[in-house]
């Protein structure tokens, strides 16, 4: 499975900076953690310090409830016992005391080290649970319309995370059969409608051909549906290469030069740049512009760009044409002059059948469905379109793909 990255893709935030589910999940095992250690902890300590005073009262010296004396000897040695006994008792309290510090020491650093040891044993848990889901992510990003018959196939057990993979298996399967049913009817339509319009044009042909003389006006009424026929041929043609760009269906998959395309393509309207007057310019880099996708549908592209830069100019005007690698990226960028254009309109026009005011082209044949061609063309590469009215006047489009990585030779075109 393949799939060309966008040109404009969005770099995925760092691990530390978004909270992913392994990060909560770790905050949670360390959080848990922490608050049973501390519970154990307050209740240890509860217990040694009650046993400590429990201690203490039981070797408390008796005292001499009948408060009567006998000869002096044992009274001295009854006052000597009792001193001594409180002496021990001191000493005791001390020891108990010393020990329940060195006790709550110990289990405080205890606490502090097997709360780190949580922290990373939950990070590896964490990890070797969401394995899975980060293998399903990865692959499900990796699908395209070429891709969809192959499936994540996850293997374990019934759990929640087989259910999940089952279940995107399951919509590829649907999205798969759409795609299907979605291909099959634009090539029934395109074959079923121009079945029609060469009868139509056949049927012209045949009625202004006769022998006898043909009226004016027929002749003109067959001229007009001539033109008109040849209006939908081409949005036809149009509406066919739009749905093949967004599908992603791109045939012949080749490397091309946009030089040598754009070469081609000023060529083939030459006598259409002459009958206005235009003055076309084409600079490009050293090593030229190389991408790696369909003939035909780049070839369609740059064709589109051309056509719209002519037919959307002013009589005697120029265009300026220019190729090349920009960083990471293969440009073809061309600028017109004219009227003054609305900018928010322009980004407009990358939308199916949306077109400007008639009287910037002098005529509204177009079907309004170039640049949303090369808008879909340029995206089914994994490139971009832009569009930016000029300052001065006139439109700029800057298309910007994946570049070819090949090595040149001495032959190829630059």
């Amino acid at each position: 499975m393949s799939m060309q990255p966008a040109a404009t893709a969005r770099q995925r935030p760092r691990l530390w900076s978004r909270r992913t589910v392994r990060l909560r999940l770790t905050a949670l095992y360390g959080t848990l953690f922490l608050l049973s250690g501390a519970v154990l902890l307050a209740i240890a300590g509860g217990l040694l310090v009650g046993s400590s005073t429990t201690s203490a009262n039981v070797n408390a010296p008796p005292t001499n409830a009948g408060g009567q004396t006998s000869d002096s000897a044992l009274t001295q040695a009854r006052s000597r016992i009792q001193m001594l006994e409180k002496q021990l008792a001191a000493e005791h309290d001390q020891a108990n005391s010393g020990i329940s510090q060195a006790v709550l020491e110990s289990s405080l650093v205890a606490l502090g080290v097997m709360a780190v040891a949580s922290v990373a044993l939950g990070w590896g848990v964490a990890g070797r649970v969401l394995r899975p889901l980060r293998e399903m992510t990865a692959a499900t990003r990796r699908f395209s319309a070429d891709s969809l018959h192959e499936r994540l196939g996850l293997s374990g057990p019934a759990d929640e995370v087989k259910e999940l993979a089952d279940t995107i298996d399951e919509l590829l399967e649907r999205l798969e059969g759409a795609f299907v049913a979605q291909r099959r009817f634009v090539a029934n339509a395109s074959h079923e409608l121009r079945t029609p319009l060469a009868t139509i044009r056949a049927s012209l042909d045949v009625a202004v051909a006769k022998p006898e003389p043909v009226p004016a006006q027929t002749t003109a009424l067959a001229g007009r549906l001539h033109v008109e026929l040849d209006r939908i041929d081409g949005l036809l043609d149009g509406l066919l290469a739009l749905a093949r760009a967004q599908h992603g269906d791109l045939p012949g998959r080749t490397t091309l030069s946009l030089d040598a395309v754009v070469s081609a393509t000023l060529a083939t309207r030459a006598e259409a740049i002459t009958a206005v007057g235009l003055t076309v310019r084409h600079t490009s880099s050293p090593g030229g512009a190389w991408v790696e996708g369909s003939q035909e549908l780049v070839c369609r592209m740059v064709d589109n760009v051309m056509e719209n830069a002519i037919v959307h100019n002013d009589e005697g005007g120029w265009i300026q044409v220019d190729t090349g690698t920009h960083g990471p990226l293969a440009c073809l960028t061309v600028e017109t002059g004219g009227k003054l254009l609305n900018q928010e309109q322009v980004q407009q026009l990358i939308q199916p059948f949306r077109r400007l005011r008639a009287d910037r082209t002098g005529s509204d044949n177009g079907a309004g469905l170039g640049l949303s061609i090369v808008a879909a063309v340029a995206e089914a590469h994994g490139g971009t379109l832009d569009l930016t009215a000029r300052a001065g006047g006139g439109l700029r489009v800057s298309i910007a793909l994946p570049p070819a990585h090949r090595i040149l030779s001495a032959g190829d075109p630059v």
